[in-house]
């Protein structure tokens, strides 16, 4: 048996799971941050079990990148610095600038965070760094590319101001939830969760590809259900929270 014909069995696999989480997620939150809940048995640190749970990410796919035995071209350069721009953020930069007491995240869930980069930055890297065949310099111009791009910078800038929003909401040493205003969250509970959603769907249409919409799909799955638990709660623990907002997508949801 290939390595192609695993690939392949791996991704169809890797869409029925993000199936599955996504129905799940909207009958129970995952037990970590506001929906922290006992019962899940051991804890770590919420800073180092994030580092640990995203660092495989930006790791798994440099390795594709650096194991692949074609010619470096532009254009995987251009999706490395892509995928490792958000990843590097993800995984060191965002966890170690948190504010407030440190909390703490289930051992399982940063297992599963793991098992998922892992998968995740194989599916994607194996494909567009061999399987895909390659990205010829032309897809630069290529209006999927074009338009992928700009939604997955969109989202960038989204995602980065969205946190910033919520970093300054809390001082070290403190602990607690308060509401957000200004930018994004004018309209929605979680504009960071839209963010990271447009990201995805940029990489889904930038790279034209089966593992890169199952990223999006997975995205969605996970932070659509998340939204709708964040904006319940708030919602449940603060009168005065501003009626006109939605979870997600301003107007709409």
């Amino acid at each position: 048996m290939s390595e192609l014909t695993v690939f392949n069995g791996l991704l169809v696999a890797w869409f029925v799971l993000a199936v599955a989480v996504f129905v799940a997620l909207f009958f129970m939150a995952a037990p970590y941050g506001r929906h922290q809940s006992g019962g899940w048995g051991h804890t770590i640190g919420n800073r180092m079990g994030w580092v640990i749970m995203e660092a495989p990410a930006p790791v798994v796919f440099a390795v594709f990148f650096l194991l692949d035995d074609s010619t470096v071209t532009v254009t995987a350069l251009v999706f490395l610095g892509l995928w490792e721009a958000h990843y590097l953020h993800r995984a060191f930069i965002y966890p170690l600038g948190l504010r407030g007491i440190n909390k703490r995240i289930p051992l399982v869930v940063m297992s599963f965070g793991i098992i998922f980069n892992v998968m995740n930055g194989y599916l994607n890297g194996r494909y567009i760094f061999n399987f895909s065949g390659g990205y010829a310099v032309e897809w630069l111009a290529d209006p999927r590319f074009i338009i992928g791009l700009v939604l997955f910078i969109t989202g960038f800038v989204i995602n980065r101001q969205s946190d910033l929003v919520l970093r300054g909401l809390r001082r070290d040493g403190e602990s607690g939830y308060k509401i957000a205003y200004g930018r994004l969250y004018r309209w929605v509970s979680c504009p960071n969760y839209l963010g990271e959603i447009t990201i995805w769907i940029g990489w889904a249409v930038a790279t034209w590809s089966l593992p890169g919409l199952a990223f999006a799909f997975w995205t969605v799955a996970n932070l659509l259900p998340r939204a709708r638990a964040h904006h319940a709660w708030y919602q449940q623990n603060f009168p005065d929270y501003p009626p006109e907002r939605r979870a997600l997508v301003p107007g709409v949801w």
